[in-house]
């Protein structure tokens, strides 16, 4: 006969320990609510600097500056740190809401009505990706994921080629013409930004049915969030060039 107490089974001390160790998983449902967060610090701090841009205030471009080489830094580091996000996840979201609400407010002065049909773009591709993928009317296979990420590097060599040569007073041809031959540029990056989201989306889901860390739903909103802030960019742009057309 056993004289064990009842109440203390191995199998109870099992199944706190499988608790435990879910807890300590990547959820789909906690990296949704961790994107959310980052994206009110977004809102909020792009607020502050889409005031001061229209009150006129002096300090409103050293913030923009330092917002928008903020994020960059920050979000290197946590490329390379992918554990840091749980930190410094936040600091991107603001610094990129500085960065954001400051130009959404200069390119509102000169083009009224641009930056609501930006946003309306922005959150109206993300949905039609989110059901694209959830549908798997677009499949993310390897080669797919391999198209994306090099038009994407490529874009991003561009763009960096760019930004050198506006310290000599050059700029690579055509890409900010407001021609057909520019706006198409501007419109292929847009597709490709919008295409990146579908690799956020897979990625975010293989990582929580391997059961990642949980540090990494931080990593995957703040991946989700680059995405996102460069589809909003690029649409800006792509406006902003149908604007100087008219």
């Amino acid at each position: 006969m056993s004289f064990s107490n009842p109440v203390l089974r191995d199998d109870i001390f099992v199944r706190e320990d499988e608790r435990e160790a879910s807890e300590q998983r990547m959820t789909i449902g906690g990296t949704i609510n961790k994107t959310l967060l980052l994206l009110v610090l977004l809102i909020i701090a792009g607020s502050i600097t889409w005031y001061m841009t229209y009150q006129g205030t002096v300090e409103v471009l050293s913030l923009i500056t330092a917002g928008s080489l903020g994020m960059v830094g920050v979000a290197l580091v946590i490329s390379f740190f992918p554990k840091s996000a749980s930190f410094l996840s936040p600091v991107y979201a603001i610094l990129s809401g500085f960065a954001l609400g400051g130009i959404s407010a200069f390119m509102e002065y000169d083009y009224p009505g641009i930056v609501a049909n930006a946003i309306l773009l922005t959150v109206g591709i993300l949905f039609l990706m989110l059901f694209m993928y959830t549908q798997r009317i677009i499949k993310v296979t390897r080669g797919f994921i391999s198209f994306v990420v090099l038009c994407t590097l490529a874009i991003f060599l561009v763009t960096l080629v760019d930004f050198i040569l506006n310290f000599f007073g050059m700029n690579v041809p055509y890409i900010h013409e407001t021609g057909w031959l520019g706006i198409g540029i501007s419109l292929f990056i847009v597709v490709i930004a919008a295409l990146n989201l579908l690799l956020d989306f897979n990625f975010i889901e293989e990582q929580a049915d391997q059961g990642a860390p949980k540090y990494m739903e931080w990593y995957g909103a703040f991946a989700l969030l680059v995405t996102l802030v460069w589809l909003y960019v690029r649409i800006l742009e792509l406006l902003s060039k149908f604007s100087k057309r008219d």
